[in-house]
């Protein structure tokens, strides 16, 4: 199990690294986290001039409370271990995280560690760069429990259901959003994946991302792929637009009604223990440790965001 870094992770907002004044709104944003791409959201022909725009960027403006990510391109290309060499050699003390995209086994994480220690030892980076890895291809999904455990710089694991559709060759008419396809399937179509990468996640203490919802016009869509991703235990969700991350934020927050409910359930459970008890009867509900686990994973996530909040005045 790891010992991650303690932060808020319920948005995650994509924003391209060659487009520095989208970078700059980025950085104002309500996202939890930023992640500067320099794979998918950047054509080939820009992709080495925009480690120097995500340079600038990560070295002159002020994110604030918002984690810094930088997502390079798959190992598979010629492009990844320069993005490594080029941004983290010259802006690492201002990252929190590399994104590896198309995570395929553990040495594709092992891979980026090497990389990672040794430009932290050469540079005296103040800190020690994480690394996320996405998972969407088959050979991710195969071996989601070999790359959750694969290295202690490892913090989250993040579904991306468009490559892994293709990876697949499932039929997905854009990405994140329920099509033909999933009213033709008795069941949800991306159930073992997302359900694979939680439990691997929880495993090995990472946190889970759900991927981004490619309709960024459609708020109720996007409403009920988080609902959904919540229900099945994700910490949060990518972005690809602000504007859906007060729709992102406000479902992967503990309702005040949860709240209260969790603080009830912990009061209920220290007088039964005070008497001697192991289970107690709370309105109709038997309350035991199992009731009070789920409460304090509540009541851990509520109090995240309310000494964010007061960290942020």
């Amino acid at each position: 199990m790891h010992s991650l870094p303690q932060r808020v992770a319920r948005s995650m907002l994509f924003v391209p690294g060659a487009r520095a004044d989208m970078i700059a709104k980025a950085a104002k944003s309500d996202a939890d986290a930023v992640c500067l791409d320099l794979e998918d959201a950047v054509a080939p022909g820009q992709k080495e001039g925009s480690r120097g725009v995500v340079v600038e960027a990560l070295r002159t403006l002020a994110f604030g409370q918002r984690a810094r990510i930088v997502r390079i391109n798959a190992l598979d290309t010629m492009f990844a271990y320069r993005d490594l060499v080029d941004v983290i050699e010259t802006a690492g003390a201002h990252v929190e995280a590399i994104m590896l995209p198309k995570t395929r086994a553990s040495r594709d994480v092992e891979f980026v560690d090497t990389m990672l220690t040794q430009i932290e030892a050469r540079c005296h980076l103040p800190h020690r760069i994480g690394i996320e890895a996405q998972i969407e291809t088959a050979s991710g999904f195969l071996n989601l429990r070999e790359i959750a455990s694969s290295s202690s710089r490892l913090e989250a694991l993040i579904f991306g259901s468009g490559d892994y559709a293709a990876s697949m060759r499932m039929p997905l008419a854009s990405i994140g959003e329920e099509d033909e396809h999933d009213a033709m399937y008795p069941g949800h179509r991306w159930h073992a994946a997302m359900h694979g990468i939680v439990a691997a996640s929880r495993a090995n203490g990472l946190r889970c991302l759900d991927g981004p919802f490619a309709n960024y016009k459609d708020e109720a869509g996007l409403a009920r792929a988080a609902r959904l991703a919540r229900a099945m235990g994700f910490d949060g969700k990518q972005c690809i637009h602000p504007a859906q991350l007060p729709v992102v934020n406000r479902t992967f927050s503990p309702a005040p009604a949860d709240v209260e409910r969790a603080r009830a359930v912990v009061a209920t459970w220290e007088r039964a223990v005070a008497e001697g008890r192991g289970a107690v009867g709370q309105d109709g509900v038997m309350i035991d440790a199992a009731n009070l686990r789920m409460a304090q994973t509540t009541l851990r996530a509520h109090d995240a965001l309310t000494s964010r909040s007061q960290e942020a005045r």
